[in-house]
């Protein structure tokens, strides 16, 4: 490193120190960076360290450590120690946080546009899926989020979301009809439900299960691996791969810590992010199928439906949103390629 970009760094770190003042999670250690000076990372999330995001994430921090040749890391605090998801994101716009993982559709708050991952089937495949999120169309919504000081980094896999009920599978939408279905607290999840002629009733996920053992709702809809560390299979005999949403997970840092890095650093940053995210996805492939084979194993029925009748049922869902920003990102999608 020559001297101007020494000189540069320091700058950039002396911020960091002054943002790490103000309460940010960004701190260093020693102001010689030629010694042993070190950027730290303070990234907290929800999940239990086995999920394949939490190992994406710990991927990422040796990454970004290998890249910075030690100048440079992360610190991953899983299991909600620090919170719950919408904990993680107030801390984060605090600054008591410099990282954090949230469900997209969490971002809806922050991000309008986010919305457009609950609608149902705007994605042809998974391949589809993550073309459009790699291309310019999920760029921009990783970033939209700055002016709520919330910058995202990339996106993590969360399968495709699928219906699972008690007492009958769901082999086309008219199965839906008369049914109680948990889905998250989210308007377009509800209107989802109820276009498909079911009753979507809002539960929270630590009292799902206990509902769907006393019969006070029907079934719930979420993905494989889900469905099958919660155990719900147990309540649960039929799950339907209908594949009706695939709602990604994104991985944020707090704007201000972002801009207080020099371009270097960000650069190193970005890189192990994107590469986590690679190495996030083949994990998650490989975690999908052993959900699937575990709960055939526990006597669960597992159908893989024709999807076309659920598709042409939500049309009109997806028609509610022509001539909005969320419709024109719509268009862009089914656009791409």
């Amino acid at each position: 490193m020559d001297k101007k970009s020494v000189s540069f760094f320091a700058v950039g770190l002396v911020t960091g120190l002054i943002v790490a003042v103000s309460g940010f999670t960004l701190y260093v250690r020693n102001l010689d960076f030629s010694g042993s000076d070190k950027i730290v990372l303070k990234l907290a999330h929800g999940l239990d360290p086995s999920h394949p995001v939490h190992k994406g994430m710990l991927y990422m921090a040796e990454q970004f450590e290998k890249k910075s040749g030690g100048r440079a890391t992360i610190q991953v605090i899983s299991g909600g120690v620090l919170g719950s998801e919408r904990d993680n994101i107030e801390q984060l716009q605090k600054g008591s946080l410099a990282m954090t993982k949230v469900s997209a559709a969490a971002m809806e708050i922050f991000i309008p546009e986010m919305a457009v991952f609950g609608l149902p089937y705007i994605f042809r495949d998974h391949d589809h899926f993550w073309g459009v999120l790699n291309s310019p169309v999920g760029r921009e919504l990783l970033t939209m989020g700055n002016e709520a000081g919330l910058r995202g980094l990339c996106y993590y896999d969360s399968g495709s979301r699928n219906f699972y009920t008690t007492q009958k599978p769901i082999l086309s939408p008219d199965d839906l009809r008369g049914l109680k279905i948990r889905v998250m607290e989210s308007r377009t999840a509800m209107d989802m439900i109820r276009v498909m002629g079911g009753e979507p009733t809002p539960i929270s996920w630590g009292e799902l299960y206990t509902s769907l053992q006393q019969g006070v709702i029907d079934g719930a809809e979420n993905n494989p691996p889900s469905f099958y560390t919660s155990r719900h299979y147990e309540v649960c005999k039929y799950f339907s791969m209908d594949e009706h949403t695939r709602i990604p997970d994104v991985l944020l840092i707090n704007a201000d810590v972002w801009e207080s890095l020099p371009p270097e650093v960000q650069r190193w940053l970005q890189e192990a992010a994107d590469e986590s995210s690679v190495y996030q996805r083949k994990l998650w492939a490989i975690e999908t199928e052993k959900a699937l084979e575990e709960v055939q194993k526990r006597g669960v029925e597992v159908s893989y439906p024709d999807l076309k009748p659920f598709v042409e049922k939500v049309q009109p869902l997806i028609q509610r949103y022509n001539d909005t920003p969320v419709g024109e990102f719509v268009k862009r999608i089914q656009e791409t390629q």
